[in-house]
C-alpha cells in the first residue's frame, strides 16, 4: 500500500472508529501530518481530556498514552507502537520514589509528566515543561522533590526559591545537546536567536536566548522576526516549525538529537491500530485514581494562568 492509499485508509478508518490521532511534536512529519492536533505534553494531555470522540489514537510515548487513559476513563486509547517507551520515565521506579520520600520526610514531590503512571500515582503534583516553574512555586512546602529530570530541576532551581533535591534522571536526546554544539552554530548563523528546552543541560541553557517547551517554541516561530533559528530539542519538531513558518530557517542545534522511540510510530503502525483496535492502553484503577489527582491539580494551575 503506498503512502496516499495509506492516508486514506486511516482517514475513513478514523471516521468509522470515532476516532481522534494525538501526535507530539516529536513524532516523525509523516504522523505529525495525519494527526488531528499536534502538540507537547500539556496540550496533548489537555485534547485528551477534552475530547468527544470514542477513539484516541496517541501517537507519542507510552507514558503520554497513559496520561491520556488516565484522563479520558471513558475513551479507548490505543498506542500504535506499545514498545515506544521513554528511557527517562523509566528511570526511576514507584519503590525508589517511595524510598526517596521516606528519606526526605516534609518534602513535596513534583513529578515531571515524563513518568510512568505509577510514579505519577506517588507524587504530590505534575508538571510539564512548560509550567514546571508554576508548579513548584504553587506548593507550600519549602523542600522539593522533582523527578525524574536532573536539568528541568535545575532549570527549576535557578527560577523558583524552593529548594529542589533532583533525582538523577535525564533525557539522553537533550542530554547529548552540548554548549559547543550551539557555539558553533552560532558562528555560522551569528545573527540567529537559539531557543532550547529545558531538559537540556544547564550549560546549554545559558547559551539560550530563550527557553521553551516545544509547544512555546511553535508559537514563537508564529511571532519571531529572526531569519535564523537554532533549535535545541528533538530534531522532529523542524518539520512542523518549517511547514508553519516557511519564511524561517530552523536549525537543529545538534542534527542527531533523534528519539528513537518517538520515531517507532510509523503511518502502517496508525492504519493497523484502528483497523484492529489495538494496543489499547488501560491503567489499574486504583493507579489511575492517584495519578488522575497529580495530573488534575496541574491542569488546575495551568488552567488559572
Amino acid at each position: 500500500m503506498n503512502k496516499n492509499k495509506m492516508i486514506q485508509k486511516i482517514d475513513e478508518l478514523k471516521k468509522q472508529r470515532n476516532a481522534v490521532i494525538l501526535a507530539h511534536n516529536y513524532q516523525r512529519g509523516e504522523v505529525q501530518d495525519v494527526a488531528d492536533y499536534v502538540g507537547d505534553s500539556l496540550g496533548l494531555s489537555i485534547k485528551a481530556a477534552q475530547t468527544d470522540k470514542d477513539v484516541i489514537v496517541f501517537c507519542g510515548v507510552y507514558f503520554m498514552a497513559e496520561t491520556a487513559a488516565i484522563l479520558a476513563p471513558d475513551k479507548t486509547v490505543l498506542i500504535p507502537e506499545e514498545k515506544a517507551t521513554c528511557p527517562m520515565a523509566d528511570m526511576i521506579k514507584e519503590s525508589q520514589l517511595e524510598e526517596w520520600k521516606q528519606k526526605n520526610p516534609g518534602s513535596q514531590v513534583v513529578c515531571y509528566v515524563n513518568s510512568t503512571a505509577d510514579v505519577k500515582a506517588g507524587c504530590d503534583i505534575c508538571c510539564t515543561s512548560s509550567n514546571a516553574v508554576q508548579v513548584v512555586d504553587s506548593l507550600d512546602e519549602k523542600k522539593v522533590l522533582f523527578a525524574p529530570d536532573k536539568n528541568l530541576a535545575s532549570y527549576v532551581d535557578d527560577h523558583s526559591p524552593k529548594e529542589i533535591i533532583p533525582w538523577e534522571g535525564y533525557c539522553y536526546v537533550h542530554d547529548d545537546i552540548r554548549a559547543k554544539d550551539i557555539m558553533k552554530l552560532k558562528q555560522i548563523y551569528p545573527d540567529s536567536e537559539v531557543w532550547v528546552h529545558p531538559e537540556c543541560r544547564p550549560e546549554v541553557i545559558k547559551l539560550a536566548d530563550k527557553v521553551f517547551s516545544t509547544g512555546k517554541m511553535v508559537e514563537e516561530a508564529r511571532k519571531t522576526e529572526k531569519k535564523d533559528v537554532i533549535i535545541g530539542t528533538e530534531t522532529g519538531i523542524i518539520h512542523r516549525l518549517k511547514k508553519e513558518n516557511p519564511n524561517v530557517k530552523f536549525h537543529p542545534a545538534r542534527k542527531y538529537a533523534v528519539c528513537r522511540n518517538m520515531k517507532k510510530t510509523t503511518l502502517k503502525k496508525i492504519y493497523l491500530s484502528l483497523k484492529n483496535m489495538e494496543k489499547k492502553v488501560e491503567v489499574p484503577q486504583h493507579i489511575k485514581q492517584r495519578a488522575e489527582k497529580a495530573i488534575q491539580k496541574m491542569m488546575r494551575i495551568s488552567d488559572s494562568d
